[in-house]
């Protein structure tokens, strides 16, 4: 029996290098009380079978500073504590078979830029060099990470440890965690070999084990296991020690050396869910029988990029299990369904390049009480609680795997594990041609496909099927009138006594408005960074409607519910599910909605940035007077059950105001023309409304103040060093997604945030911050450089400005 302690600072479940990573960083933040259990030895979950690639290029420029945290701690690790990581810096090349997969490694590459890591974009012959052994004769070009690397996963998972303890954290091998013990809501530590460890946080780095450890408490940590396949062949003449990585992404597969052999690892695009019936506890140090049945087709593509297959024999086949998230994301962060409980895994294939950061900026936010930085793209708040649905997991797994080497295409919606949320509306909705993309769960049209036409992608870098379609539907709203189901909005009602004062703080606008008024307004951090973009209706006296993003429902949930003060007369309830929204954009909704309602729909009697119940149909509906578009326009709120006879109701009527139905790419390119931002793209925490453009919605001086007053105060004093700023690329055959590099007078200063098409000015456009190395982004600064944007590798000349390009007072919304 282990000699446990009864209490600690924080408590890891999970030996693996996440968990080890988790315990060493918190000992670096000087929190050495800590307790790390693992029920058999570490690394023996998946740890211990990992191919040790470390990586450095993620998608976004946070996740990216993660990874080059790890390679740099894996450089220095061995040093430290004496342990051997067997840590190289190899180098990786990634090859391209076609033009499209090219496009993807140049984009690749010009965001590797921003990020500051180096990379070459280089040719087949180049690629020759660098490994002799590989086919190349097929290829159109590739991209070099030099920075990339290798590591023993065992190695360095021991050297975190021996860090970790050499600074006072224990460790306990062999040891069952029974269960959490949450009380009163909140994770207070946990019962292991039947003895209470009380603690102030709990992490759960269990790997494919955290998903039913998080469910026994309530906590939705949506992974699942699948069998994950690599080859290690007989030795290998002329192999060099210091073959850079290859990634072979249309093959499916990844070639390194390993001792002077051959490792070669798979993604396949269907792959097999492992587990169904739960993991057992036994399960430690062991592989999953062999399937040379299921990869054989990728085994042939290997030969062909690397004929020496075709002569060699194979020393081990294995078969492993690693888990796998619905977005290919991995889970960090504390569950926002049971406070004190922090969670680290689903780490999706990339767990060893990804253990440092992660457990840097989880030990921060354990310590702080808050994240570090904009983790939102693998933040546990993003995932729904459907989501720990096992039939769901199983589903998208099978899709899932294959993901991290598939074209990562524009636009793309995954194919598996869908039609989870529907609106009231989706079945009129396919029948008028709509082609649904999949948000939180949600079907929501993105494009309608005229009579005749298929309602189906057909991705390429350059302008999809849908292109002409939506800008059909961008010019109805711009000179007519559509029709928008945005049903999938977060909903939440604040009622009681206390909900103007709790609100208030909330919000960085005045809500001390009168009943009927709508509030655009962002929830701001300590630091004056943006943690939610959002309206806010006042309802009546004691009561708001606050209406946000799908994706960021529960986040926002909970960043409210989080700021209710004990004690505090007020509840909060998520309303999502019970009102559909039908968004009437266009110079003609006035005369459309008049003609169906006696309510005045003038600009005296309802004017914008209201909110009034009018009769619709036979319904009572909430129509607001807002937009996301530019237009004049309404969002109606309906009651669910409503939804379909007020559809109909606009449809009967529609023709002679010219309405056409529309969806979410028409909606982002009017956006983009207008400058609104998109919360997590344009605006995240890192972001303040001064560097954000929106200083307009700070009510700077309301009695009581609001959270991030003071930290936005002092930027307002000294100014700030970066600025958003619009986009719009001179040559409009090029299009723009997010992250291509923004030069100014030949030096990078930022990159794209957000990029979408501008029907209605025929260009192509973007957001992003562009920040002054050397003083501060005052209006002079942003207007007298001459910009450039990479895309690709290629500089294309930029118009830059601060304002919207489309309607930039605002005019048209206000008619």
């Amino acid at each position: 029996m282990p000699n446990l302690p009864s209490n600690a600072k924080v408590v890891i479940v999970g030996g693996g290098i996440v968990g080890c990573s988790v315990a060493y960083h918190l000992a670096k933040r000087g929190v050495t009380d800590v307790v790390l259990i693992e029920r058999k030895q570490l690394t023996s979950g998946t740890t211990w079978h990992a191919a040790g690639l470390v990586g450095q290029l993620r998608a976004t420029q946070n996740l990216t500073r993660l990874a080059q945290y790890t390679t740099n701690l894996f450089a220095t690790l061995e040093e430290e504590t004496g342990q051997a990581t067997g840590f190289q810096q190899r180098g990786s090349v990634a090859i391209a078979p076609n033009e499209e997969r090219f496009e993807e490694l140049k984009r690749g590459a010009s965001m590797a830029r921003v990020f500051g890591l180096p990379v070459n974009i280089i040719t087949p012959a180049d690629v020759k060099d660098l490994i002799p052994l590989a086919r190349v004769d097929d290829l159109v070009g590739a991209v070099h990470l030099p920075g990339d690397g290798v590591v023993n996963p065992i190695d360095v998972t021991q050297a975190l440890a021996k860090g970790a303890r050499a600074a006072g954290v224990k460790i306990f091998e062999n040891t069952k965690v029974d269960r959490i013990v949450v009380e009163n809501g909140r994770a207070v530590g946990v019962i292991a070999e039947g003895e209470m460890i009380r603690a102030d946080a709990v992490v759960n780095c269990a790997g494919m084990w955290a998903r039913e450890l998080g469910d026994s408490v309530g906590a939705t940590v949506p992974l699942h296991a699948a069998e994950h396949f690599y080859i290690v062949t007989e030795a290998v003449e002329g192999i060099s020690p210091t073959m850079p990585v290859l990634r072979d992404q249309d093959g499916c597969g990844y070639f390194k050396e390993d001792a002077g052999k051959l490792l070669v690892g798979w993604f396949e695009p269907v792959a097999k869910p492992w587990g169904m019936k739960g993991i057992s506890e036994e399960f430690s140090f062991t592989s999953l029988p062999e399937d040379f049945e299921h990869i054989a087709p990728l085994v042939e593509n290997a030969t062909h990029r690397m004929p020496l297959l075709a002569q060699t024999g194979i020393r081990l086949f294995f078969n492993g299990p690693e888990s796998f998230t619905p977005d290919d994301r991995y889970l960090l962060g504390e569950q926002p369904e049971v406070p004190g409980l922090f969670v680290a895994a689903g780490f999706n294939s990339i767990g060893i390049q990804s253990s440092g950061g992660a457990g840097k900026v989880l030990a921060d936010w354990i310590v702080d009480g808050r994240p570090p930085m904009d983790l939102w793209d693998v933040d546990v708040r993003r995932v729904m609680p459907f989501q720990r649905n096992r039939n769901y997991l199983h589903d998208r797994t099978i899709e899932s795997l294959g993901l991290l080497y598939a074209m990562h295409w524009p636009f793309r919606q995954p194919e598996t594990a869908r039609g989870v949320r529907r609106s009231a509306l989706h079945d009129r909705l396919a029948a008028k041609g709509a082609c649904f993309g999949e948000v939180a769960g949600w079907e929501r049209t993105n494009w309608f496909a005229p009579a005749g036409k298929k309602a189906e992608y057909e991705y390429t870098y350059g302008r999809q099927n849908w292109f002409e379609y939506t800008a059909a539907e961008c010019k109805a709203t711009r000179e007519a009138v559509a029709m928008f189901d945005q049903s999938s909005f977060g909903k939440f009602v604040l009622e009681g006594a206390d909900a103007e004062q709790i609100i208030n703080n909330v919000s960085a606008n005045d809500m001390s408005v009168p009943v009927g008024k709508l509030v655009y307004t962002q929830w701001l951090n300590e630091r004056g960074g943006i943690e939610a973009d959002l309206t806010v209706t006042r309802e009546a006296a004691d009561r708001y409607l606050v209406v946000t993003a799908a994706a960021t429902q529960v986040r926002d949930f909970q960043w409210l519910k989080n700021h209710i003060p004990a004690g505090a007369r007020a509840t909060l309830t998520d309303v999502t599910s019970g009102s559909a929204v039908l968004s009437i954009m266009g110079p003609n909704s006035r005369a459309l909605l008049q003609s169906l309602t006696s309510t005045d729909m003038s600009n005296e009697a309802f004017p914008f940035g209201t909110s009034q119940i009018i009769d619709l149909g036979y319904a009572r509906v909430r129509a607001s007077r807002v937009t996301f578009v530019g237009e004049l326009g309404w969002e109606l709120y309906i009651a669910t059950e409503y939804a379909t006879g007020v559809f109909d109701s606009i449809v009967a009527v529609g023709k002679k105001f010219g309405l056409k139905h529309a969806g979410y790419h028409a909606l982002n390119s009017m956006r983009t023309e207008k400058g609104y931002r998109h919360w997590s793209h344009d605006i995240s925490p890192d972001d303040s409304p001064i560097e954000a453009g929106l200083s307009f919605t700070v009510a700077w001086n309301k009695a009581g103040g609001f959270i991030g007053r003071d930290a936005l105060l002092k930027q307002k004093e000294t100014g700030v060093k970066k600025r958003l700023v619009q986009v719009a690329l001179k040559d409009a055959n090029k299009l723009l997604y997010h992250n291509e590099p923004i030069w100014r007078n030949n030096e990078i200063v930022g990159h794209i945030a957000s990029g979408m098409f501008g029907h209605h000015l025929g260009k192509s456009l973007g957001m992003g911050y562009v920040e002054n190395h050397h003083g501060l982004a005052d209006k002079e600064f942003i207007t007298s450089g001459t910009y450039e944007i990479e895309v690709a590798g290629e500089r294309v000349a930029a118009d830059v400005q601060l304002e919207p390009f489309y309607d930039p007072k605002s005019l048209r919304i206000k008619a």
